[in-house]
């Protein structure tokens, strides 16, 4: 982190639109401060976009001014409600950056027990910083022109930066109980900014855990996609695991963290090999939130399939089917969307044990072939969290995985180079078995069509029509039914 003096700070601020938004507040005769994230990712070397401005005073009247000064070009909004209002500057070239600032007036915050909703009063500079969440985000800079480019920092914001340190400014039971979403801020900024959370804060994430209850779903799920989508992503959900936060969101995850023994057979520890896959997932930084999701998971259905075998020790039968029915239940809670990403993560807790199950064999086409149909566009996907899914401590084992792996992704690029895809659908489809034989919809459909399906994947018989109708023959002749059309 550099350290920079207010001369430095004014350098950095002296571009048009601070200069501008100085000559306003100036020419209104009230104090204004650049403040929160902006200044703060100034000194982190960080790039930001987000710019703050608290006013000594009317936020709404400077940025009405500001406005003026800038002309038709500028977009202003005001939201009298709540005391702020935002000016927009849209880019006039590639070269530059669209610009927006937010104004808000000095404010000091009371708060009622069961609810996050301030009564919201006028206050000072000092009161607008005690109300922070942390003091990394109390630091403020001046930008009234006698003034300007002065760092406020009354609680040494600057300090915990350099020890990559998240605190309180004030005592952290209150800040956390007054808003509770704080409580997953903090932990998000520890995960993205790789910083340690102190002590007496972190003990206070512990005490207030359980207002978690008066947050909303919608709240909830943005902090927590926001950890989730950082570089290593088990830091911040470790973190609200043993701060008790976890267990507020995902108690099925945290279900996960036991080792039973039996007979000196352990299972392993489901909860820390899941944050391992959540990490592997994420090493490769494009891949989607949902995937990430699909890791977090995958194996969900373990507590309720555990099941000791005197032969084969403990076993985890069908997890994966149950994960996939827990799984809609879980996007409903937090209020993760119900369309085609719950779709997606649905499949991949599915069929996560699929393409395990074929590299811990011999890589048959057949086998590769019907991964291919149940997978569809999100074979790569699922291969992804799969390969993810290994972290065996026995490295011959894990060896072999990664070469089989390889054998079943060659496979799949052969058969996408084939076109493959395209013929895994039975020239002869439902319609023509029910005309042939007069039949409805029925089980007796179904069976032939699986009967063909079958023999397309294991490719036993051409998907052509003529060979396929003469299984389609054989197999009806076996289930007694007469042909009633043409063929």
């Amino acid at each position: 982190m550099r350290m920079y003096n207010d001369a430095e700070l004014a350098q950095i601020l002296d571009k048009n639109i601070f200069r501008k938004i100085s000559d306003a507040a100036d020419s209104l005769g009230v104090e204004c401060y650049v403040v929160g994230g902006f200044v703060r990712d100034i000194f982190l070397g960080r790039p930001s976009n987000d710019i703050d401005v608290v006013v000594v005073g009317s936020g709404i009247a400077v940025a009405t001014e500001l406005k003026k000064r800038l002309g038709r070009r500028a977009r202003l909004s005001v939201f009298r409600n709540f005391g702020t209002a935002q000016v927009k500057l849209p880019a006039l070239s590639d070269k530059e950056q669209p610009v927006e600032v937010e104004f808000v007036g000095a404010r000091k915050e009371s708060y009622s027990h069961d609810s996050r909703k301030p009564v919201v009063e006028d206050g000072t500079l000092e009161d607008d910083q005690n109300r922070r969440d942390f003091t990394i985000n109390a630091l403020a800079i001046c930008l009234n022109k006698a003034r300007f480019g002065e760092l406020v920092d009354p609680f040494d914001g600057i300090y915990d930066m350099e020890d990559g340190i998240i605190r309180t400014p004030l005592d952290p039971d209150i800040t956390f109980s007054d808003d509770p979403l704080r409580m997953l801020r903090c932990v998000r900024f520890s995960a993205q900014l790789k910083f340690n959370i102190e002590e007496d804060t972190f003990d206070a994430l512990r005490r207030n855990a359980h207002r978690l209850s008066i947050i909303s779903g919608e709240r909830i799920q943005e902090e927590l996609n926001k950890i989730i989508m950082t570089d290593k992503p088990s830091r911040g959900m470790y973190d609200l695991y043993r701060a008790g936060l976890l267990q507020h969101i995902l108690p099925e995850l945290c279900m996960l963290d036991m080792v039973e023994t039996r007979n000196g057979k352990s299972h392993k520890n489901n909860f820390y090999h899941t944050l391992e896959v959540l990490d592997n997932v994420a090493a490769d930084k494009e891949n989607s939130l949902w995937l990430r999701w699909s890791a977090i998971l995958h194996d969900i259905g373990k507590p309720k399939s555990k099941r000791w075998d005197n032969a084969a020790g403990w076993t985890f039968h069908n997890h994966n089917y149950i994960g996939a029915r827990m799984v809609p239940q879980i996007f409903r809670r937090i209020k993760l969307p119900l369309d085609g990403k719950m779709k997606f993560v649905q499949k991949m807790v599915d069929l996560h044990m699929r393409p395990i199950v074929i590299a811990d064999e011999e890589v048959t086409d057949s086998a590769v072939r019907r991964l291919i149909n149940d997978a569809d566009d999100d074979i790569d996907s699922l291969m992804t969290l799969c390969e993810a899914d290994v972290t065996s401590k026995n490295e011959v084992r894990k060896a072999r995985f990664r070469d089989n792996f390889r054998l079943v992704r060659e496979k799949l690029a052969k058969l996408k180079e084939d076109d493959y895809k395209r013929k895994l659908q039975p020239v002869i489809d439902g319609n023509e078995i029910m005309r042939i034989f007069g039949l409805k919809p029925s089980r007796e459909v179904g069976e032939l069509k699986k009967c063909l399906k079958n023999a397309v994947l294991d490719n036993s018989v051409p998907n052509e029509r003529e060979p396929l109708m003469q299984l389609l023959m054989e197999k009806a002749r076996e289930m007694g039914l007469p042909i009633v059309n043409s063929i």
